[in-house]
């Protein structure tokens, strides 16, 4: 496995990674709400982190303005 030359760049600009970022926030929340009581439905925010991952999923395959392929 090789990172691709611009990295830094990916991680700042692309859509995947400020996507999976938000997911893992959420499924944090979910983690910390649990303790908290229940302020929000069960299983809401582990649906959002599932749409949000889903539309990683998708920001990845598509391109993106202002970033290269990777080559």
């Amino acid at each position: 496995m090789k990172l691709v030359s611009d990295w830094r760049a990916v991680l700042q600009r692309a859509w995947s990674v400020r996507l999976m970022l938000l997911a893992a926030l959420l499924s944090g929340a979910e983690v910390a709400l649990s303790f908290l009581g229940d302020f929000i439905a069960p299983g809401l925010l582990a649906a959002l982190s599932a749409l949000t991952v889903s539309a990683a999923f998708v920001a990845r395959l598509l391109a993106q303005r202002n970033m290269n392929d990777g080559t």
